[in-house]
């Protein structure tokens, strides 16, 4: 997997994360990076985009429980958009749309 990390000067109050490749349990290391970012104060925004992420398993899954973990903790705001074809799928089945706000 791979990341960057997006803030936008026209909305400074939202940081974008950006997931590409596949996500796997081997990136439990690099996740931390990710988490890393969630370093605004509180009531920023968060968001994960999925677009070009091609595959996600259970690990990856449980990092994303993670992420809204961390982001409640730290009073941030935190959703996810954009899950295209195989990741959407197994978002929907874990049925996270009753845990995280989803947006296509």
């Amino acid at each position: 997997m791979d990341y960057r990390v997006s803030k936008n000067a026209e909305a400074p109050d939202t940081t974008v994360v950006y997931l590409s490749g596949r996500m796997t349990f081997a990136d439990h290391e690099t996740f931390r990076g990710v988490i890393a970012a969630f370093d605004g104060p509180a009531g920023q925004r968060m968001i994960f985009d999925l677009s070009e992420l091609a595959f996600i398993d259970s690990s990856g899954l449980g990092m994303f429980i993670i992420a809204r973990d961390t982001a409640q903790k730290r009073g941030l705001e935190f959703s996810i958009r954009a899950a295209r074809d195989e990741v959407k799928r197994l978002i929907t089945v874990a049925k996270f749309h009753r845990m995280f706000d989803i947006t296509d």
